[in-house]
């Protein structure tokens, strides 16, 4: 089972007005919820300004050790103020034992001649690496064509620009929304922004070559490559 979060009680700075709270958990790719572990011993603070790197907090999942990233507590006091609470620092449980997946036969891609065949190359290659359910996903990406599968969110970007650090955003807000992971797969490569901004993020980024074989850009490309889904 996954973490299940405790209520805690959180008092506004501003007014002096007892809450109790209880942090949302949400699905990790494998299924299982997962929610940050609260510190009560420390005060909760008002949110003065907002600051992208800070509003983000990663939390371990209890079954796999897949290490996500969710919105960082808050909450809304009745006086006004956006209180935002504590969490406690990295588990010192170690991580459970995963098994060792199957032996997965090696990719067989498909040549790109067209922009669909970016889009059949990047589900091809999604279903090798062990995810089910592909199909067109149901919001559609200001740019470059969406995939979803179960637990994931991919964009397919086939044109002869590289992807940028708003392409990237895009992709990891939408996928906070649906609380799935995101992958990127672009034909012409990543701004040098959009390929920091995944790494911080933890974004997989894949360059489709034409024989229709995704190349990781970087180390979570890596990785996804290596464990699958």
């Amino acid at each position: 089972m996954g973490a299940m979060s405790e209520s805690v009680p959180v008092r506004c700075p501003a007014c002096r007005r007892e809450h109790f709270y209880e942090a949302p958990s949400y699905p990790c790719v494998c299924g299982v919820p997962a929610a940050p572990a609260l510190d009560q011993h420390k005060a909760a603070t008002a949110v003065a300004h907002r600051a992208w790197d800070e509003d983000w907090v990663t939390v371990r999942c209890e079954a796999c050790g897949r290490r996500n990233q969710w919105p960082y507590p808050e909450l809304g006091c009745g006086c006004g103020t956006v209180l935002r609470i504590p969490v406690a620092g990295p588990s010192a449980e170690s991580t459970p034992p995963v098994s060792a997946p199957a032996r997965r036969r090696v990719f067989q891609p498909v040549t790109i001649r067209t922009a669909r065949d970016a889009v059949t190359a990047a589900a091809l290659y999604l279903r090798w690496l062990g995810y089910r359910d592909i199909r067109r996903a149901d919001q559609r990406p200001p740019s470059g064509i969406g995939l979803a599968a179960r637990g994931l969110l991919a964009r397919v970007d086939p044109t002869v620009r590289p992807a940028t650090l708003r392409d990237v955003e895009c992709l990891w807000l939408t996928a906070m929304a649906e609380s799935t992971s995101c992958v990127y797969f672009s034909l012409a490569g990543f701004s040098p922004d959009a390929r920091g901004r995944a790494d911080a993020l933890r974004i997989p980024l894949f360059v489709l070559d034409l024989t229709g074989a995704p190349q990781a850009v970087n180390s979570h490309a890596d990785d996804l490559d290596a464990a699958g889904a």
